[in-house]
């Protein structure tokens, strides 16, 4: 029976194996059984299902995800914390540890082992300082995904979700909503973590999509030129890809692809939605044939 959310026994646990907190992985447990019950509600979790977890801690998810899922895969970095899992977990035969670095394991391998490369639940309690790593990886690597439900910085979430126009908006926007749709499932308060982190959290589900929402020639132009437009956000949209280093069109050439949107010269990269930056991205690419 899961019984890690409760604040004594985590206390317990971390008294017994005399366990510290590593600040270089941004270690902070969750200690509030409702937030992981909404987790759980969030990422839809059955008895089908086999669910890879990043950064399981103490095991206090992991038990809860151990209870819900056909089978689970844990990876965790911190060495430390594995004879902890292993005792926490002991009575769970549908978890398997993976002392690993997420960003080195092989998903695709992984995936074809465990799910017969079906696509797979991800669930994470996210170090804030990788979020943004870690999520891209998932994607990019393409792995069969069928959600990605994460907590992270309220901050980051809200970044995943947000519209052209806002402060929020940028790259991490775009990417994110070029491979999934976001859904923010719940805020949490720093007092549902041991130790309280600074600042607010969310957890956040990303359903992946089966199909980019947009048809583009160069995905890797797209993602080019979305770096630059929000490496000098404050800059208009021409300056920031002209001093971008990745690319190579010359001050001229960017004008006339953006005039062929029909945006004036002094729009930002913060204004054009994904499907413009596609449009943007084809009329320069068409340059190059």
């Amino acid at each position: 029976m899961a019984d890690l959310a409760n604040p004594q026994n985590t206390i317990a646990v971390l008294r017994k194996y005399q366990f510290h907190f590593e600040k270089k992985f941004g270690q902070n447990f969750l200690i509030d059984s409702h937030v992981l019950q909404k987790i759980i509600r969030a990422a839809n979790i059955t008895k089908e299902d086999l669910v890879l977890e990043i950064g399981p801690g103490i095991g206090t998810m992991t038990q809860y995800l151990a209870e819900a899922a056909r089978e689970v895969v844990a990876v965790e970095i911190d060495s430390h914390l594995i004879p902890i899992l292993e005792d926490t977990l002991q009575g769970y035969e549908n978890v398997t540890i993976l002392h690993q670095d997420i960003l080195k394991v092989d998903l695709l391998a992984l995936a074809a082992e465990k799910n017969n490369g079906k696509p797979i639940k991800v669930v994470a309690n996210l170090p804030y300082y990788i979020t943004t790593p870690i999520v891209m990886k998932l994607f990019e690597t393409q792995v069969p995904l069928e959600s990605v439900t994460v907590m992270v910085q309220k901050e980051v979430a809200m970044r995943m979700q947000a519209g052209p126009g806002s402060k929020d908006y940028g790259a991490l926007s775009l990417a994110v909503q070029y491979y999934a749709e976001p859904y923010l499932a719940a805020n949490v308060p720093p007092n549902c973590f041991m130790p309280r982190p600074g600042v607010g959290s969310a957890v956040i589900r990303l359903t992946c999509r089966r199909q980019p929402p947009i048809n583009v020639k160069d995905p890797g132009l797209l993602f080019c030129l979305i770096r630059g437009a929000f490496q000098q956000r404050r800059k208009t949209l021409v300056n920031a890809l002209s001093h971008f280093e990745e690319l190579s069109y010359s001050k001229e050439e960017l004008q006339r692809a953006v005039d062929g949107l029909g945006k004036g010269p002094s729009v930002r990269g913060e204004m054009l939605t994904l499907e413009e930056f596609a449009a943007l991205s084809d009329i320069l690419q068409d340059k190059k044939e």
